[in-house]
This record gives structure tokens, C-alpha cells and sequence, in this order.
């Protein structure tokens, strides 16, 4: 009655689960999620530095009369900011995670982690003084003055490490045959 049942013997069960266990560590994200974490998230990040991102912290304090929804608490700025940090650090922390193989994943992965760090203590110093000072509505020449520092002290080397992601990037792109809208 019971011809048919197939008896694994603790030898070939233990080759067994380790093969599969060995076939599962092996396998690292597809190129496609890989590109996704490590570069096309930095599309958030752009407007580091520039005065588009300026804009966008202080449009969140705008109100306008004749729209009652559009009255503030007084806090939106700061919300926007903390906001975009949290987004931020978590995908550092995926960025870290993320299993990357071979010397060009790896230092994409080590440029993107870089990107990350360089941004986020600005993110949460700099434009966190600059959004409460809108959400205040602070003194006009002060927030001048902290965007203008950032974009004097940040800019450049933010400049230099997007444009080394964005390189690496593209050619991995197109080495995986990964479609990319550029913005070009």
C-alpha cells in the first residue's frame, strides 16, 4: 500500500537542506530591486542644496485667506523636514542591508550609503533651523543666510557624490538592462 512514499535517510536530508540553504545565501537581490534601493531613491534627495528645496520648506507654511483649509498650525515646515528625514534614514538602513555582489554593486552600495550620510545631518541641523524659522516666520535674512550656507558648504561635495552615484549608475543600468527616465 505505501510503495509509492519516498524515505529520505538523515544523510541525504541533511545534503538536502544544505543545498537549498547554500542556493538561498547565494542568491542577492535582483539587479533591477538593487538599482531601486541604491540609486533611485536618491531622486528624493536631488534638490539638496538648492533653492527648489528652500522653496518647498517654506511653501509648507503658506496660507492663503480666502481657503479656511489652508490655515497652519505652525508646525508644517518642521513636519515637512522630519518627514523627508525619516524616509531618508530608512533608506539608508535598506541601503546597508540590501546584499550586494561583486566590486561594482559594492561600490554603488558604498556610494549610495555615502550620499545618505553626507545629506542627513544637514536634513536634520541645518534645514531643520531653516523650517523653524519659517514655520516662526522668521527673520527673512536669517533663513537667507542658512540656505545660503548650505548650498556654500554642502553644494559642491554633494554635487561631486550625486554626479559619482548617478555615473555608476547609469552604466549599471545599462549593463542590466534596466529602464531609467533619466530627466535628461
Amino acid at each position: 500500500m505505501m510503495k509509492n512514499l519516498h524515505v529520505f535517510y538523515p544523510k541525504q536530508l541533511l545534503s538536502f537542506l544544505a543545498l537549498g540553504l547554500l542556493l538561498l545565501s547565494s542568491c542577492s537581490e535582483s539587479p533591477s530591486k538593487f538599482f531601486d534601493i541604491t540609486i533611485l531613491n536618491t531622486n528624493t534627495i536631488k534638490d539638496f542644496a538648492s533653492p527648489d528645496l528652500a522653496r518647498h520648506i517654506q511653501d509648507e507654511t503658506t496660507e492663503f485667506p480666502d481657503i479656511p483649509s489652508s490655515k497652519k498650525k505652525g508646525d508644517e515646515a518642521v513636519k515637512y523636514v522630519k518627514m523627508h528625514t525619516l524616509f531618508m534614514d530608512q533608506a539608508l538602513e535598506k541601503i546597508k542591508k540590501i546584499s550586494a555582489s561583486g566590486d561594482e554593486q559594492k561600490e554603488i552600495q558604498k556610494l549610495s550609503i555615502d550620499l545618505y550620510e553626507y545629506v542627513i545631518p544637514v536634513y536634520k541641523n541645518e534645514y531643520l533651523a531653516y523650517a523653524k524659522l519659517c514655520d516662526t516666520k522668521g527673520d527673512q535674512s536669517a533663513k537667507d543666510e542658512i540656505i545660503k550656507n548650505i548650498d556654500t558648504k554642502y553644494g559642491p561635495t554633494f554635487v561631486q557624490k550625486h554626479d559619482a552615484l548617478m555615473d555608476k549608475g547609469k552604466a549599471y543600468a545599462e549593463k542590466h538592462n534596466i529602464q531609467v527616465s533619466w530627466g535628461e
